[in-house]
């Protein structure tokens, strides 16, 4: 990022500057240069699927984390929002890491942190619609206080924008879920250009979300990548909002009907993209 420092304002000047000031001053700050941003190459850049394990829900009877790592999906994130343990964090890790496959941990709270070789990384979430600034900074910068400097070569963050307001993330974070189709590819842009977010999370827990909203996030962004994720229960619905998104995310699927069932949604969101749709 390019940054830039000029001498607009004097505190004791007693100039008193209308909100265009504020704005251009936040520009030269915080923004890239015009027309830049700075590469996004991150591997998620190549994900159609990830698959979400919660720590804290069981498999399917007779299923295995081999079974779950032959899905087929590009990417395996250990996480959830309740209940969640370093000890559960631990167990899914280290029977995860038997495999070859992607392996990232998105922490809930600092507190659940697993520090692993295993790991590929972290990918930390942070809320931009939330109503409290403790899920947009603060929880991280808890974080640094209690265990920095961090591993920071490994750690990448994910803007969420949080659309299901019966979802456990949306009461826990506060957020406010009531956006337009607008709102939702404001907030997308803010995250890429004022903010360089890499990945652009929408989320639906547990319900398959607006695909208006979805594709205005996916119209706003030139660089990020544009994460899905909520009711996805199926190849027709894997297909539907694979049109749109980048990156399928599934997780409730896998504890509840099983690896088939997410095998499903792969090909689903894969044959959305080759197929042009996206």
């Amino acid at each position: 990022m390019l940054c830039y420092v000029i001498d607009i304002y004097k505190p004791n000047s007693g100039v008193r500057l209308d909100k265009r000031y504020f704005i251009a001053i936040f520009r030269v700050i915080f923004i890239h240069a015009p027309g830049e941003i700075s590469a996004m190459n991150g591997p998620w850049t190549e994900w159609d699927h990830v698959l979400k394990v919660d720590p804290d829900k069981p498999l399917v009877d007779g299923e295995t984390f081999e079974d779950v790592c032959q899905t087929g999906t590009d990417a395996i994130e250990i996480g959830g929002t309740l209940d969640i343990t370093t000890e559960k964090m631990q167990e899914v890790v280290d029977a995860c890491s038997r495999y070859d496959m992607p392996l990232y941990q998105e922490p809930s709270n600092p507190a659940v942190v697993v520090e692993s070789d295993a790991l590929d990384g972290y990918l930390v979430p942070t809320v931009f619609n939330a109503e409290s600034a403790f899920w947009v900074a603060g929880a991280h910068k808890e974080w640094v206080r209690i265990d920095g400097p961090l591993d920071w070569e490994r750690t990448a963050t994910e803007a969420y924008i949080v659309l299901n307001p019966d979802a456990s993330v949306a009461e826990v974070t506060e957020a406010n879920t009531d956006q337009t189709a607008e709102d939702v590819a404001a907030f997308a842009t803010v995250a890429e250009r004022l903010f360089g977010q890499e990945i652009i999370y929408i989320e639906y827990s547990g319900t398959f979300g607006d695909t208006k909203k979805v594709a205005a996030a996916a119209a706003a962004l030139t660089e990020s990548t544009l994460f899905y994720g909520g009711g996805i229960g199926g190849y027709d619905s894997a297909y539907e909002m694979g049109a749109h998104a980048d990156t399928i995310v599934v997780g409730d699927l896998l504890h509840d009907e099983g690896v088939d069932a997410v095998s499903e949604t792969v090909a689903g969101v894969k044959d959305a993209h080759a197929d042009g749709e996206i």
